[in-house]
């Protein structure tokens, strides 16, 4: 009899095999398909990161061109989407208005398959929503908050980390703020069965199409103990005024056993190297904008959970203060994540559906052996 492992949250089980990512290996070690996270950091862009995880290997400069273009003509949204987006009210959850857009998409456009060629349209779809889910987000914020319809496809800055800030900004970012937003995009876009991946590869082996996936797993991110952890971080720090004021609210929200955000991970056992990376642009940031405080704040506190709990900064941390110090509104911390997180739930869709079988795993039962059945007239 084989073997029955159990635990809260699968902690420490597999629950399949991918080609994709590994994840803690060394205590701190981050790759995809065998590339180093720093490797990919310092020299890819994120659009070399999609392609590699979607198709496989990393393009050559003829291949990444067109993929470049490819998704620049694919950022249009179609106009039954936009009037769906202008109805959600101000005050919905941004994430919410991802689901809703990307689900409505699944719609309007869905993915194409017949029973000759399944899933053939897999990889459309998936360029598709890399392409569009930055512009369903931003083109509700924007209406919603600014009053203004943008065009979503009329931006001649070809990177999605540009194009995010373009139609956030109405105005071309600098080559720092486009560089630390492509770089945030790549440490987001893969980490292997967190809860989001998993909620999509369980929708996909019931055979099910890639726009409910990428709905489940956002649905999924939505929950405050998956995503959200940057959004946290910065409404805790934010109100510090110092260091020092941040260290005694920190060790009072210790002492009272409060959770604090943004640190310690499941898998990481040492360090998160994603941390170690963003940390390093959050502090370019912060000199270039002469605000020191936000930076020390974060620093302090890291070194505050270090010193008192032996938790490292996980990746949200010093996201929260990269995205600040680039203008992004705190409640769009999170939807950045889908933008990039699109890429690694689209390639494990189509990693699961080449070997699939449906997941299905069993339960501890923990309710009574045997009940009796009372009629209805004589039950208390």
């Amino acid at each position: 009899m084989a073997k029955v492992l159990s635990g809260a949250g699968l902690r420490g089980q597999s629950a399949g095999e991918t080609a994709l990512c590994t994840v803690g290996k060394a205590a701190a070690g981050l790759t995809y398909r065998g590339y180093d996270i720093d490797v990919l950091a310092e020299h890819a862009s994120f659009e070399e990161v999609a392609y590699l995880l979607l198709y496989g290997a990393l393009p050559n400069r003829v291949q990444l061109q067109d993929y470049e273009h490819k998704l620049m003509q694919l950022r249009s949204l179609p106009e039954p989407l936009k009037a769906a987006l202008e109805l959600i009210p101000k005050d919905a959850h941004p994430m919410d208005v991802m689901r809703t857009g990307c689900s409505f998409l699944g719609n309007l456009e869905p993915e194409q398959s017949s029973e000759q060629q399944p899933f053939s349209g897999q990889l459309a779809s998936a360029d598709r929503l890399i392409a569009t889910l930055p512009a369903m987000v931003l083109y509700w914020y924007r209406f919603t908050h600014d009053g203004v319809r943008i065009d979503t496809q009329n931006s001649h800055v070809a990177s999605l980390a540009g194009h995010f800030l373009t139609m956030l900004h109405d105005e071309e970012p600098s080559a720092l703020h486009t560089q630390v937003m492509n770089v945030s995009l790549i440490l987001y876009a893969e980490h292997e069965f967190n809860a989001s991946t998993f909620t999509a590869r369980v929708c996909a082996s019931t055979l099910s199409d890639m726009h409910s996936c990428v709905t489940g797993a956002i649905g999924s991110l939505r929950g405050p103990l998956h995503g959200g952890a940057n959004e946290a971080a910065m409404e805790m720090i934010e109100p510090w005024q110092s260091a020092d004021e941040a260290e005694a609210a920190l060790l009072t929200k210790l002492a009272n056993k409060e959770k604090v955000m943004g640190f310690g991970h499941a898998i990481y056992s040492e360090r998160d190297p994603r941390n170690d990376i963003i940390k390093k642009w959050s502090k370019k940031l912060s000199e270039e904008t002469g605000d020191d405080h936000l930076y020390s704040v974060s620093e302090r506190c890291e070194a505050v959970m270090w010193r008192e709990k032996k938790l490292f900064c996980n990746a949200d941390f010093f996201h929260a203060s990269a995205y600040r110090f680039m203008g992004i509104p705190t409640k769009l911390f999170t939807p950045i994540f889908v933008c990039s997180r699109i890429t690694g739930w689209a390639a494990h869709v189509m990693e699961q559906r080449a070997n699939n079988r449906i997941i299905r795993p069993s339960a501890d039962y923990t309710g009574p052996d045997h009940a009796e059945w009372v009629a209805i007239d004589d039950r208390p």
